[in-house]
């Protein structure tokens, strides 16, 4: 069994191999532990799941185990998209959240999320306490439906509030007016009643909106190849866009009116200029380390402060709960928003595009070229090899102590360490190499002004992985 530990965003872990009913039991009696050593005047809190197999009664199993440490417990009654869940903790006022879900990742695995107090990921400094209680106690036990006839755990629909909250955010009456088709793949995971709700029926098509939790064969993340059926769909219906979220509801992939991907880095700036031009709002941007010189650009011309962190959503909340933050967003397709919490939302990334698309009347695909045109033009590529983990820890020191001076003909500038290493070339390219915290992986990520130099950027990269 291997230990269990907290990567970019939870525990994630093989199901039956390490996923097991009792590793879960363990893994929340050491958030119950955690819990009852806090400050808080609520102890309530919130419990949900994915689509995944096994995964209700996995968010049961925690149930019990917190019930039985009197803790009060919302449950939800059916597969719930992550960020409904961390809204709920703010609108509850709750202690936190316990979330089943292995997000983007293949379906063996399953996982636990924890968000904290605030409704946004737990910081390191709170799953290292978390860590430290692991194993520490005997794990409670409690009946579910001892828990239940009791009062200790409540089934709830979180939908309602979190709904209400859309409809104010959004301009919903300026996307209600959309003619177009408008087609979603929630990649049989937990979002495709919500979009069902919120868009028009005469426009709205749905695709892989059946829980399975095979994800039909494909990973449930929100990037090419998986996301082709997708833009033949979009091919097909002649619809304006194509909108994916990955499992659990909290990231974006976009295809354009022609089937083309747009890169979640595109996504970015669209809508970072949207916020900016359309809602007139203003306030610091925030991205990780693995994100677009695009956003950087357009930071400089309006003269926003940018932050810039290491990769995991959880850096980002942290800045938008000490700062004022108009956009923060990741590499992968999580984007967090003013005035909201300091979370990923999938369902209100992709609502806000639909109302830039209305307010804009044109496509996705013409808004994107007009921008490339004022800020010029970005092309990304992500590599992920495997790598052993036992090597994981030297790779980084390895690359360090001798590092190239040119990669792709272009002269290092700089180097940054704020996650694994980035190196930054000439005209706004780089290529950054960084461990999984996550999987045993290593990840390779390169920007530049076209595929050739990024295909390029990516070979060099392999080779100085693969030399260590």
């Amino acid at each position: 069994m291997g230990r269990i530990t907290f990567g970019t965003d939870g525990w994630r872990a093989v199901i039956a191999e390490d996923f097991t009913v009792e590793n879960v039991q363990i893994v929340a009696q050491a958030v119950a532990d955690y819990l009852k050593c806090q400050p808080f005047n609520s102890l309530l809190t919130v419990v949900g799941y994915d689509a995944r197999f096994l995964s209700e009664k996995f968010a049961e199993t925690v149930a019990s185990v917190l019930a039985a440490n009197d803790i009060p417990v919302i449950l939800t009654p059916e597969i719930t998209p992550t960020p409904v869940i961390s809204f709920a903790i703010k609108e509850k006022k709750a202690a936190g959240a316990i979330i089943i879900t292995a997000s983007h990742n293949p379906p063996q695995y399953n996982g636990i999320k924890f968000k904290a107090h605030y409704a946004g990921s737990a910081d390191e400094n709170i799953t290292r306490e978390i860590e430290n209680f692991l194993y520490r106690n005997a794990v409670a036990s409690y009946s579910l439906e001892n828990a239940l006839r009791e009062g200790k755990v409540q089934i709830e629909d979180l939908s309602p509030k979190y709904f209400s909250f859309i409809r104010s955010y959004v301009e919903m009456e300026q996307i209600r007016q959309l003619k177009e088709k408008i087609v979603v793949d929630p990649m049989y995971g937990t979002t495709g009643n919500y979009f069902a709700r919120l868009l028009p029926g005469n426009c709205l098509i749905l695709i892989h909106n059946a829980r399975n939790p095979y994800f039909g064969g494909l990973n449930p993340e929100p990037i090419p190849p998986h996301l082709d059926a997708l833009a033949e769909k979009v091919r097909q219906e002649k619809a304006t866009i194509g909108i994916a979220t990955d499992g659990d509801g909290d990231r974006i992939g976009v295809v354009d009116e022609t089937g083309s991907y747009l890169t979640p880095h595109q996504v970015f700036g669209l809508l970072l200029l949207h916020l900016l031009r359309h809602r007139k709002w203003k306030g610091a941007v925030v991205k990780t380390v693995s994100t677009t010189m695009l956003v950087d650009r357009i930071s400089r011309q309006y003269g926003l402060k940018l932050y810039i962190t290491p990769v995991g959503f959880k850096h980002i909340c942290q800045l938008m709960l000490q700062e004022d933050i108009l956009l923060g967003g990741e590499e992968s397709g999580g984007l967090g928003f003013k005035a909201y919490i300091p979370e990923r939302d999938g369902i209100l990334s992709a609502l806000l595009l639909l109302e830039m698309i209305a307010v804009r009347n044109k496509t996705v695909g013409q808004i994107l070229q007009e921008v490339e045109e004022e800020f010029g033009r970005f092309r990304y590529r992500r590599v992920d090899l495997y790598y052993p983990e036992e090597k994981r820890d030297c790779l980084i020191p390895e690359i360090s102590s001798s590092p190239p001076g040119k990669l792709a003909q272009k002269t290092v500038k700089n180097i940054d360490y704020t996650d694994g290493i980035k190196f930054l070339l000439d005209n706004d390219s780089w290529l950054l190499i960084r461990p999984s915290g996550t999987e045993p992986l290593v990840r390779i990520y390169a920007e530049a002004e076209s595929e050739e130099e990024v295909a390029h950027l990516v070979s060099e990269g392999k080779n100085l992985v693969l030399s260590i």
